[in-house]
């Protein structure tokens, strides 16, 4: 197993806005994080339809049964049939039975049914059960309950279950703290990493690097790019383009640039999205000219452009008032397959209305309208107006009331 360096959990316990007091143990007994998504029972259930086939007294293999638990209708009525099932004789739970369960009780939103499905795996422990399984009870804890103790705590239960947890599982969690921004919790996850036979990777690193950068350490998160030979891992593009995003954002372009250079000295190939983030952080600084550059390199480099990288520097066009080479740009974009978006073709417009190059905005019209997009009102009227400058306005207001009729 990797170990971890002193250094390198000096740098993640700065994840934390002020001292953490609390173990992990203390945020999962604690509800302030929990139960954001709880629907309540039906208060007018007060009877449930137990299947035909659980009151026969034929014995029912395991494939039997998931077949009558998957002809349930009302989910309402499942945990009574789980409960019925296991007085019979032939109880015998396994994974495909208890996914099925989950899964049904999940799309119900029963989340307090799936606590007592858990709850009742944990006493009896009569299925072994797989850690694809308990990841997708912690995907519906954390991405559909927005109950993240619960999740937590199912992942550091699983070696009491025997089934002890991958590194995707791991992540899972830590992916799930940071989108709840919940950095001081995926600190503690990360140490209790030991405890539960993870070896850390570069993905873990990477979760950890995006959670200093949205809590604003940004030297500490590139600090981080110091850890990886020592943890005998190497940084890859996700690594460089979750600082380089957060770098731009803050309007910190070049710092973005130096990383590029880094990359390229280590062996580490840029790919569309790092190409792409550097293009957008250009664009929000109206360096539209060194975007364009970009582009050519980014083709150089063996990365073709996508729809956003066009986009982006369209934008930038038109961010600076460049219409007539915004209009052969948007030309670019459509002979190479792409569609610019609608708000290219509204901003296109209205510049070209500015300048009053009326051929130009019937072009950009037909064009619209062969990429699937229908002008609005607002655009209309903007036509409209640059169509009778300096004529009499009660024409154009005649224009535009047969327009809005």
């Amino acid at each position: 197993m990797s170990m971890i360096s002193t250094s390198f959990l000096a740098y993640t316990t700065k994840i934390t806005k002020k001292p953490n007091p609390y173990s992990i143990f203390h945020f999962l007994l604690s509800s302030s994080v929990d139960d954001t998504n709880q629907p309540q029972k039906n208060p007018s259930f007060s009877t449930t339809t137990i299947p035909a086939r659980l009151n026969h007294k034929d014995w029912l293999a395991p494939n039997e049964v998931v077949q009558v638990f998957a002809a349930i209708r009302d989910p309402n009525s499942v945990l009574s049939a789980l409960d019925y099932y296991s007085k019979r004789k032939d109880y015998k739970p396994n994974e495909p039975l208890y996914s099925l369960i989950v899964e049904k009780l999940a799309q119900a939103r029963l989340y307090d049914d799936i606590d007592d499905v858990v709850s009742r795996i944990r006493a009896e422990r009569n299925c072994q059960l797989s850690d694809e399984f308990f990841r997708n009870v912690i995907r519906v804890y954390g991405n559909m309950a927005g109950r993240i103790n619960k999740a937590i705590e199912t992942l550091f239960d699983m070696p009491r279950q025997d089934c002890w947890p991958t590194v995707k599982t791991f992540n899972l969690v830590l992916n799930l703290l940071v989108s709840a921004r919940l950095f001081d919790v995926v600190h503690e996850v990360y140490v209790g990493a030991p405890k539960l036979g993870i070896e850390i990777d570069a993905c873990c690193i990477n979760i950890l690097v995006k959670a200093l950068c949205e809590c604003g350490k940004l030297d500490d998160a590139l600090k981080m790019l110091d850890e990886f030979p020592q943890l005998k891992l190497k940084p890859n593009a996700m690594t460089f383009s979750t600082l380089m995003h957060s770098f731009c954002d803050r309007g910190k372009v070049e710092e973005a640039f130096r990383l590029l250079e880094r990359m390229e000295i280590e062996g580490i190939d840029p790919d569309t999205i790092t190409f792409n983030i550097l293009i957008s952080g250009l664009r929000k600084l109206g360096r539209v000219d060194e975007g364009i550059v970009l582009l050519e390199r980014m083709r150089v480099k063996g990365c073709n452009p996508t729809s956003a990288s066009y986009q982006e520097v369209l934008y930038g066009l038109l961010d600076a008032e460049r219409f007539s080479e915004a209009k052969d740009f948007m030309r670019k974009i459509i002979s190479k397959g792409g569609s610019p978006s609608f708000k290219s073709f509204k901003s296109l417009i209205n510049g070209l209305c500015k300048e009053n190059q009326l051929e130009d905005v019937d072009w950009a019209l037909k064009l619209m309208r062969r990429q699937g997009f229908v002008p609005k009102m607002g655009m209309w009227r903007q036509i409209l107006r640059s169509q009778f400058a300096g004529k009499n306005n009660h024409i154009c207001d005649s224009f535009e009331e047969i327009i809005a009729s």
